[in-house]
């Protein structure tokens, strides 16, 4: 299908990155007025001591406040595995829509069972104020931006593309640093191929945006690179990679790599929009299913 693609748009990109998780975050400003976005926030947490506090999110309000900014969207690029989304916090003292990928309801069934919820945990993602379908578009100012999906690292993934500023979440790193794992449940590495050929066939001069990244070899953290760029040295995808070989990498890696280590809480917090679940007592809560993943 087409997308409504228009490279003449130039929206302001201000990255934050979270040295405790490897996430950036981004506040993304509209050139034409004072509106903006919010994609990919986090929630701090000392999961040994069970503590959560909002010190990421609070500079990313600080900065917004600070700019005279009105926020439009708070964009879950999907459900992270290995960070807290701080969306509803920020709602609370911004407002905004929180918005993800249509396809959250199957994330939802899925760790639904996982974690043993109860009936009160809704799947229909109404968590959320708005589900995005692939091609589905939204304004943030007087700029539209439109949703892509894009599955492999999880069903629900989505890469937002704002003017000429493409949000890929996991479905791409550095071209140093190659793919995101797809072993997830719900995860599929051709898949996953598929997806990254679908955002490397946007123009060669769209900027792309982690929402990671690890330095890998020692080099500096950084989070911006380009389609052509990553069509061209990408170590995972480029350089006309086929699909099996890409499968086979990446199914053979995927094998080694440990859990995040942010993973439970995360699942939980973020299938509920960054809502943290309570027990009966309304006492915040969250839950270690043994042997389940």
């Amino acid at each position: 299908m087409p997308y409504p693609v228009d490279m003449t748009v130039r929206p302001d990109v201000s990255g934050h990155f979270d040295p405790a998780t490897n996430t950036i975050s981004y506040i993304v400003r509209d050139s034409a007025s004072d509106h903006c976005a919010i994609v990919d926030s986090v929630m701090d947490i000392d999961y040994a001591a069970g503590r959560i506090t909002y010190d990421h999110a609070d500079a990313l309000i600080a900065e917004i406040e600070r700019r005279g900014l009105t926020l439009d969207w708070i964009i879950e690029t999907h459900v992270h595995a290995d960070h807290l989304s701080a969306a509803p916090y920020i709602q609370q003292k911004l407002g905004g829509k929180i918005g993800i990928g249509a396809q959250i309801v199957t994330v939802q069934e899925t760790f639904g069972k996982i974690f043993n919820e109860g009936t009160r945990f809704q799947r229909d993602g109404s968590q959320f104020d708005a589900l995005l379908e692939d091609g589905d578009t939204y304004q943030i100012g007087e700029m539209t931006a439109f949703a892509l999906h894009t599955p492999g690292h999880t069903p629900a993934c989505m890469t937002h593309v704002m003017g000429d500023a493409a949000f890929v979440g996991d479905t791409l790193f550095m071209p140093d640093g190659g793919s995101a794992r797809a072993d997830f449940p719900g995860g599929d590495a051709g898949t996953l191929y598929d997806s990254i050929q679908k955002v490397l066939r946007l123009p060669d001069t769209m900027r792309l945006f982690m929402c990671h990244d690890y330095g890998p070899n020692g080099r500096d953290i950084a989070w911006e690179t380009s389609v052509a760029e990553e069509k061209a040295h990408n170590i995972h995808v480029g350089g006309g990679t086929t699909r099996a070989a890409f499968v086979k990498m990446r199914q053979a890696r995927d094998a080694t790599l440990d859990m995040p280590k942010l993973i439970l809480p995360s699942l939980q917090v973020n299938m509920r929009a960054g809502e943290v679940p309570c027990d009966d007592d309304g006492h915040p809560v969250l839950k270690v299913p043994v042997n389940a993943i």
